[in-house]
């Protein structure tokens, strides 16, 4: 079996790096799998992008392109909005490789027009890591559930018309779905929810396939090591907490996080504890967390990551949305627990007193007192460590993860020989 991945990038954020993932994964069994992507930042042969120059420079100009229709609502919120109207060169790149299947990924960011979906003549399975597939355009719709519908109205475009930008992408979408076979999987059991409730998705298959890790990698390090290897401190508990610009993103729960972590420092643990953010250099104003902070500025390999989590005592992941929550599910492969919000997919990851602790949404008092319940007994934040590891091993494992699409892609494909057989 011959297996295309298509996504924006390969390893440039959390989506692109939970494709590459199962990208790897999927060769790890023996398939065959390529990847087509916009943008290339490993030296893999297997990743397909754009090698001469004019391609590249066009792939660059398209970004600059894509958010001209933007321009038309200037009072539109600072999240993510992508229109997905320019042309591509996908349809003659899948050609030229002719899969049997393809596994779209995150296709964002001016790489693939809509109305390509319609011209790619092969089966498809769309993994979702936000809402935008069946969105008219934003990656989290928030409170708004006007997908379920036809979008437009749209409050991220701050607009009251209902046949607004994002009405017209919902349009396109619409159009380019129709008579495909195409199967949606969602990392998560809330987003799948989601996807279920939708307008365009609504009448597909969605399959709850949870992201793999290479548990090889992604393993207890040794504290003490760690901490020294980061020049972190040996006699105090650390808190951690990383996301791409999680300070700027309301999705991400900084504005819970700071009060929380404010309370904890007023309640006697001023002089116990220090944090530990990545994923953001210091900021030249940083916020005050009531703590001493360490910033380790961004970080990309795997083995990297996998020391960071093992120097914390315990992970913060104060999202309000989460497709599935990946530095959760790393964080605990490395035996740190999680301290998240009882909502979206986290609830997936995180199991309530046993390898961390869902706070009441979003209640800052409770997010604090699931710190501090993780970390002021020793024999249970051993505990707690030990279930950490043990519920990335049954669940969230990279083999586990690449069998299952294996099985669904063959699934497909057996459906689709069928059909070709009675027609």
């Amino acid at each position: 079996m011959n297996v295309l991945l298509l996504s924006t990038q390969d390893v440039a954020g959390g989506a692109a790096r939970a494709a590459y993932r199962l990208h790897k994964g999927l060769q790890d069994i023996d398939l065959q799998s390529q990847m087509l992507v916009q943008e290339k930042s490993t030296d893999d042969k297997t990743v397909i992008a754009p090698k001469i120059r004019l391609f590249q420079g066009i792939a660059k100009a398209k970004l600059t392109f894509e958010t001209l229709p933007l321009k038309l609502y200037s009072q539109k919120q600072n999240t993510p909005f992508f229109i997905q109207w320019l042309p591509d060169r996908v349809v003659s790149q899948v050609a030229q490789i002719n899969p049997d299947i393809i596994n779209l990924h995150w296709i964002s960011a001016a790489f693939m027009q809509i109305e390509t979906l319609a011209k790619l003549k092969r089966p498809l399975v769309w993994t979702i890591h936000d809402m935008w597939a069946f969105t008219g355009g934003c990656g989290y719709a928030g409170d708004c559930d006007r997908y379920q519908i036809s979008c437009g109205a749209c409050p991220q475009l701050n607009s009251k018309k209902d046949s607004d930008l994002s009405h017209w992408v919902w349009q396109r979408k619409a159009k380019a779905l129709k008579n495909l076979n195409l199967t949606i999987v969602s990392p998560g059991s809330w987003l799948a929810k989601c996807a279920k409730s939708s307008s365009l998705f609504k009448n597909l298959r969605i399959e709850v396939i949870p992201n793999g890790l290479d548990t090889q990698k992604y393993k207890p390090v040794h504290q003490g090591s760690a901490r020294e290897l980061l020049n972190l401190p040996l006699d105090k508990q650390l808190i951690l907490f990383g996301a791409l610009d999680a300070t700027n993103d309301h999705r991400k729960g900084f504005h819970y996080l700071q009060p929380a972590l404010q309370e904890l420092s007023k309640s006697g643990w001023k002089d116990k504890l220090e944090i530990v953010v990545f994923g953001a250099s210091q900021p030249e104003n940083p916020p005050d967390l009531g703590f001493t902070t360490h910033y380790l500025g961004h970080l990309h390999d795997d083995i990297s990551l996998a020391t960071v989590y093992s120097a914390a005592d315990v992970m913060l992941v104060p999202s309000l949305q989460e497709s599935f929550g990946q530095t959760a599910s790393e964080s605990l492969a490395c035996g740190t627990p999680v301290v998240a919000f009882n909502s979206t997919g986290l609830k997936d990851i995180v199991d309530h007193q046993q390898n961390g602790y869902l706070a009441k949404p979003y209640e800052v008092e409770d997010f604090a007192k699931g710190i501090t319940w993780v970390l002021e007994n020793e024999q249970r934040l051993q505990k707690l460590s030990f279930y950490a590891r043990e519920k990335v091993e049954q669940e969230f494992t990279l083999e586990l993860q690449a069998r299952r699409y294996s099985a669904l892609f063959q699934e497909i494909l057996m459906i689709a020989k069928k059909s070709s057989f009675s027609n």
